[in-house]
């Protein structure tokens, strides 16, 4: 899976934002924190569900399951939205 290039990530600072382009079926602004721009970041490239858990949990100590079901969480949202090709 990647992310479209319909939605453009903008970086700022403590916030990510996921913008749509024109050419996108979902107009709006997306916005999030650092680690949900670190997800961004890695779908910039063709990658897997079980790769950006990985990833993450190779950057983040975070509590058993917590980033599995936030990722799962992020990748259901994103796809709703029509941000997510595969």
């Amino acid at each position: 899976m990647k992310l479209k290039k319909d939605f453009i990530v903008h970086d700022a600072g403590d916030e990510t934002m996921l913008v749509a382009t024109g050419s996108a079926k979902f107009s709006g602004l997306v916005k999030g924190n650092k680690t949900a721009g670190d997800v961004l970041e890695l779908l910039k490239t063709d990658t897997t569900e079980a790769e950006i858990i990985r990833k993450m949990h190779e950057k983040y100590d975070a509590p058993e399951g917590a980033i599995e079901r936030d990722v799962k969480k992020m990748i259901t949202e994103l796809r709703k939205i029509g941000a997510i090709d595969g």
